[in-house]
């Protein structure tokens, strides 16, 4: 349920198809009493709700190579659950070196500490 806070954009984009915006891969976890009959995929694509302005604004931003629309954060406004979007960039081959790296130190790091104890 969204007013528990159970939900989660950790993974989620945005596809425009057919003049209008879908949200993927964002899980909304169901309230446990809510119905016991009915089976509610709680990953499902939910519609974004935008106009004609904001999804030309899309278009034109994602048409760039390695342009993405991402979800960045949920909020409410009034009685109203709202996504706030944005459009990203894929990282480059060589950020992706760079964070393995980092992330090998750090697991090295963790080691050489715990050996360090014994």
């Amino acid at each position: 349920s969204l007013r528990a806070g159970k939900a989660n954009i950790g993974d989620s984009y945005v596809i425009l198809k057919d003049g209008e915006a879908w949200l993927f891969g964002a899980n909304f976890t169901p309230m446990a009493v809510a119905s016991t009959h009915v089976v509610c995929d709680p990953t499902r694509t939910r519609k974004l709700l935008l106009n004609q302005r904001e999804l030309d604004s899309l278009y034109g931003r994602i048409n760039r190579e390695g342009y993405t629309v991402v979800a960045l954060s949920l909020y409410w406004k009034n009685a109203w659950c709202k996504v706030k979007i944005g459009v990203a960039k894929g990282k480059k081959q060589h950020d992706k070196r760079s964070d393995l790296k980092e992330r090998e130190w750090q697991l090295d790091k963790a080691r050489i500490m715990k050996n360090a104890g014994r």
